[in-house]
C-alpha cells in the first residue's frame, strides 16, 4: 500500500506488529545473548524503525490525533527511529535492549487499546 492509501488504524497495526515481532525475536534472550546475535539486533532495530516511522506518519496525518493521545510517547518513538536510522554505525545496543525490555511492553498496552477502539 502507498502511504496516501494508509490511515491511522493501519499505522497502529504496523506499530503493534513491530512490537510483536521484536518480542518474538528476543523471546528467551538476555542482554548478553542479544549483544552477541547480530541477526536479532538487525531485526529488532528494523522494527524499531517501523514503530518510529508509523508514529511519524500518524503525526503527519493528524496532529490532532497525537494531541488527543498525548500519553503515548510519540516523539520518543520517532526519536528512537531517528537514532537507529541515522546513527546506524554508532547504535548503542544496550540502549536498544533496554528499550526492548523496558519500553516496548509499556507501549504495547496503549497502542493495543487504540487498535481495539479504532
Amino acid at each position: 500500500m502507498k502511504r496516501a492509501e494508509l490511515r491511522i488504524p493501519d499505522y497502529i497495526v504496523h506499530i503493534l506488529e513491530a512490537i510483536n515481532r521484536i518480542a518474538e525475536y528476543t523471546a528467551g534472550m538476555d542482554e548478553d545473548s542479544f549483544l552477541k546475535n547480530r541477526l536479532v539486533q538487525d531485526a529488532a532495530i528494523r522494527n524499531i524503525e517501523v514503530i518510529g516511522e508509523a508514529a511519524r506518519n500518524i503525526g503527519r496525518a493528524s496532529p490532532a490525533f497525537i494531541a488527543e493521545h498525548h500519553s503515548i510517547p510519540w516523539s520518543t518513538m520517532i526519536a528512537m527511529r531517528n537514532r537507529v536510522s541515522h546513527g546506524y554505525m554508532t547504535i548503542n545496543l544496550s540502549l536498544v535492549w533496554k528499550t526492548i525490555r523496558n519500553d516496548l511492553p509499556d507501549l504495547e498496552k496503549p497502542i493495543r487499546e487504540l487498535h481495539n477502539g479504532a
